[in-house]
């Protein structure tokens, strides 16, 4: 696309009616589920439908158990108490991520120690994740984020060679592959969320996956006020250990019925945005000034939960990031930034005593994620060729009149 005046400086926008496809999906045959289990009056207390789309899912994502619960935080701290971890131990977390990340470590009374990412994949950098273990530190929560995957043979031979827990934060990533087997299959325990948001969405819900027979059963036991698995309502045959402190963090039949069929087409989904992550990347490929986020080195295929884009390039790395913003979205497309740094993050209240900044500083977090980089939603990944053609027109007739911006602006 030639050069054109923009439409935050009084030009014409390349579309007036470009429209996001609808998230979450939904269909009548899902409907009629829900209907059902509201007449069954059986909502809730490891149902059916919750014990069969926790094995479905497992299975699907190569392991043997699954242990469902409310939401995508409380997999994650469970994930942690099933091992042991509380008061004083370390968990290394990646400084670019949900700050549930390490909400969920400081809630067991452990320490989250914030390492910094990689500037190509933006997931955590195993070379600074050797540098941030001490004496203290008993696991590392991997994010595979957005539209990539950490570098899980790195990060699984430096847990090996240190003992540590390895818990896989897959809330961005449902489906993914890394080699020959599903993301959540590699560590101890993979974490899922279906918040509304997310590729896999029942308003809120989480899982967990292991193919440890005993952490699924803490696992349960932790999210089921100390039933076992096996356990009837009312039938309780034994309690917990001690050590075990158990909460209620049981999902619903109605969130587990919703997410049934979104697994059935799970596959065909990822395959439309792999499309048309490809079809964007080729579009802006010659395009100077922008570079997209580096998928898994070993991923696929590769789950988006967003598509990420980093001006740091010039002219673009000149243009403050609203602005930028700014710009695509008065031609038309609404993007967003990324979740910057997690200490830095609005939401992220806890003292300085109650979490660790490895290396007192994350760089590439602060800067480049924060500052640089924006994010297209999974949805738009969804859509028809015609739409990615004009995001893709879009994205260039802003990248092409960059100088203007910085003129401008900067």
């Amino acid at each position: 696309m030639s050069e054109q005046k923009l439409a935050l400086m009084g030009g014409k926008p390349v579309s007036e009616s470009l429209v996001c496809p609808q998230w979450p999906p939904v269909e009548e045959a899902t409907s009629q589920k829900l209907v059902d289990i509201y007449w069954s009056r059986q909502w809730s207390f490891n149902g059916l439908y919750e014990r069969n789309f926790a094995y479905n899912f497992a299975t699907f994502h190569d392991v043997k158990y699954g242990v469902f619960m409310t939401n995508g935080t409380v997999t994650l701290q469970c994930a942690l108490a099933a091992y042991g971890i509380g008061k004083g131990d370390e968990v290394i977390v990646p400084a670019l991520t949900w700050l549930a990340t390490a909400m969920a470590v400081s809630y067991l009374g452990a320490i989250p120690v914030f390492v910094d990412i990689e500037p190509t994949t933006l997931c955590l950098d195993p070379k600074k994740v050797k540098l941030a273990i001490t004496d203290k530190t008993r696991a590392i929560i991997p994010v595979h984020l957005y539209g990539s995957m950490a570098d899980l043979d790195a990060i699984l031979d430096i847990a090996q060679h240190h003992n540590l827990v390895v818990i896989e934060d897959c809330a961005h990533t449902h489906g993914g592959r890394w080699r020959d087997r599903r993301v959540g299959s590699w560590g101890d325990v993979g974490s899922f969320s279906f918040q509304q948001s997310k590729v896999m969405a029942s308003g809120e819900g989480g899982i967990c996956i292991t193919n440890n027979a005993e952490t699924a059963e803490r696992l349960f036991r932790l999210k089921h006020i100390g039933y076992a698995s096996y356990m009837s309502k009312g039938q309780t045959i034994s309690g917990s250990t001690s050590e075990l402190t158990c909460y209620n963090f049981r999902a619903t039949e109605f969130q587990a019925a919703i997410l049934e069929n979104q697994l059935l087409g799970l596959e065909q989904r990822l395959a439309t945005y792999n499309q048309n992550a490809a079809r964007l990347k080729s579009h802006l490929a010659d395009v100077p000034g922008v570079r997209m986020q580096v998928q898994g080195k070993a991923a696929n295929p590769q789950s988006y939960y967003a598509l990420v884009l980093i001006f740091d390039e010039e002219p673009l790395v000149r243009v403050p990031l609203k602005i930028l913003l700014k710009a695509i979205a008065a031609e038309g497309l609404h993007i967003n930034p990324t979740y910057g740094a997690v200490y830095q993050h609005i939401l992220f209240n806890l003292p300085k005593t109650k979490y660790r900044v490895a290396e007192t500083l994350c760089p590439v977090a602060e800067e480049l994620a924060t500052k640089h980089c924006a994010t297209i939603a999974h949805q738009w990944l969804g859509a028809d060729e015609q739409t990615i053609n004009i995001i893709s027109d879009i994205l260039i007739k802003v990248i092409v009149n960059a100088e203007a911006l910085v003129y401008k602006y900067a």
